[in-house]
């Protein structure tokens, strides 16, 4: 198992502390560094500042060394699928192959009204997502792509430069059964999200299950897609200071710490070591890559040097 970290710019990160956070965990052991794909956080926000994913993901390639970058996940429908192939092709490269192409199928739904979107059915927008990925992969592997599916179209699309990764790692996301029918059918990894991995090892398991079904049933073998899943955590150099970061947390939140850690059994919290061990149940059941949100924001750095203590053991 090795670990990412996930930072949601939404919550208001100056660019300079982005990069310090990718630098650290570059150092740290971290494998990966992923960001989501907002535009804001929520209705009644005003002037937190968020930075667009791709345009990130563009920055950190030349300001990063050897961590591999993504968004986790892009929402398809922000972008145009043929400029999307455009733009992970042009960061894969700037990168030096460092890029994690993360595909969802979008959900937050005030951002589309808010930047005109249409706002199609959960059922649709998998439709799309999939259409997208079709459009996209054909546009890193084929001189000029051509694609009429039910919602996007291409004729004789030019991709260069292509990327530098053959073929470039793809990620969805999601937890709901016909997403992890698209990731069986066309994707390298599935990251398990939707606070599944709150509810601890067993749910995690019980969703692999049904995902090892998806899988024999359109003919993949279940151990040729690695498995993620996104996890939040508060971890301190010791459990002192573990213990006060659950307490801003839980604060922020209107409940108390014992609670509300009983509700979320797979929460990663406490010392390093105490992390170990709950991680490593997520490796027990075949979790090969564990994505971290560290809360409270503003804390990255703190709990990334805490944890570089554990993600050698954990590789």
């Amino acid at each position: 198992m090795d670990l990412g970290v996930q930072i949601e710019p939404q919550f208001g990160f100056a660019f300079d502390e982005l990069v310090a956070i990718a630098n650290d965990a570059e150092r740290a052991g971290f494998t990966r560094y992923w960001v989501s794909d907002h535009f804001f956080l929520d209705p009644d926000s005003m002037a937190t500042s968020c930075f667009e994913a791709w345009t990130l993901l563009a920055a950190l390639a030349v300001r990063t060394r050897s961590i591999r970058i993504g968004s986790m996940v892009t929402a398809q429908s922000y972008r145009n699928p043929a400029l999307l192939a455009k733009i992970a092709a042009g960061v894969d490269v700037m990168s030096g192959g460092r890029l994690e192409f993360g595909l969802g199928a979008g959900w937050k739904d005030f951002e589309y009204r808010a930047y005109g979107y249409e706002f199609p059915s959960a059922a649709d927008r998998v439709t799309q997502m999939n259409e997208c990925l079709e459009i996209c992969t054909r546009m890193w592997s084929e001189d000029r792509a051509t694609y009429r599916g039910k919602h996007y179209r291409i004729d004789d699309a030019l991709c260069a430069p292509k990327p530098v990764q053959r073929p470039l790692p793809v990620w969805i996301g999601g937890k709901m059964p016909r997403v992890m029918r698209s990731a069986a059918r066309s994707a390298h990894w599935f990251n398990l999200g939707g606070g599944v991995g709150a509810r601890g090892p067993e749910a995690v398991a019980a969703a692999m299950r049904q995902l090892d079904e998806i899988c024999r049933a359109v003919k993949r073998d279940p151990k040729t897609l690695g498995r993620s899943v996104f996890l939040g955590c508060t971890v301190g150099a010791d459990r002192k200071r573990a213990d006060e970061l659950v307490t801003q947390v839980v604060a922020e939140r209107g409940s108390d710490g014992a609670s509300w850690l009983a509700a979320r059994p797979g929460y990663i919290a406490g010392a390093p070591q105490e992390a170990l061990a709950r991680l490593r149940a997520f490796g027990r059941i075949g979790i090969a890559h564990v994505n971290l949100q560290l809360q409270p924001f503003g804390t990255e750095r703190e709990q990334i040097a805490a944890l570089a203590e554990i993600a050698p053991a954990l590789r």
